[in-house]
């Protein structure tokens, strides 16, 4: 079956199977590999994306749910607060294996787009979801709270 969607602002059409995961539908078909597999169950958060704004799971959506929604992954995301996450994340080295982060990115900035000022207790809330192999868990929040910083000025 076809369905329509816009990803990352682009109006997109794909021929897939019903239950096909969005995930795959973005990797196999629309050839956007930021968005990684992690554990196919919706539990390590590899595979966020935003939907109409809202980090999801990418990999247990099917993409029957998301005909005529927006989109956006790691090779979309623009604007002050993607750039500021994405600085913090390079100046403070935060990546080990770097397999998470595209996850850990999303979700961040749809938290920052909702929390301008997030405590460690609304960075854990948010990133608990997220899981890093390499344990790179205090780099990660110390660059969420440089990011909100950068965004307040």
């Amino acid at each position: 079956m076809k369905y329509r969607l816009t990803v990352n602002d682009e109006k997109r059409e794909v021929d897939v199977d019903p239950d096909t995961p969005l995930l795959w539908v973005l990797r196999d078909d629309l050839q956007l590999t930021g968005t990684k597999y992690g554990c196919g169950l919706s539990q390590c958060g590899a595979c966020t994306v935003h939907l109409d704004g809202k980090p999801v799971r990418s990999c247990v959506m099917p993409i029957r749910s998301v005909e005529g929604r927006k989109v956006m992954t790691i090779e979309g995301v623009a604007g002050p607060v993607a750039s500021a996450v994405q600085e913090a994340w390079d100046e403070l080295q935060v990546p080990q294996c770097g397999y998470c982060q595209s996850g850990q990115v999303m979700t961040t900035i749809a938290l920052l787009a909702k929390i301008s000022k997030p405590s460690d207790d609304d960075i854990d809330g948010a990133l608990t979801g997220n899981v890093c192999r390499c344990a790179t868990y205090p780099r990660i929040r110390r660059a969420v709270h440089e990011a909100a910083a950068k965004l307040e000025g």
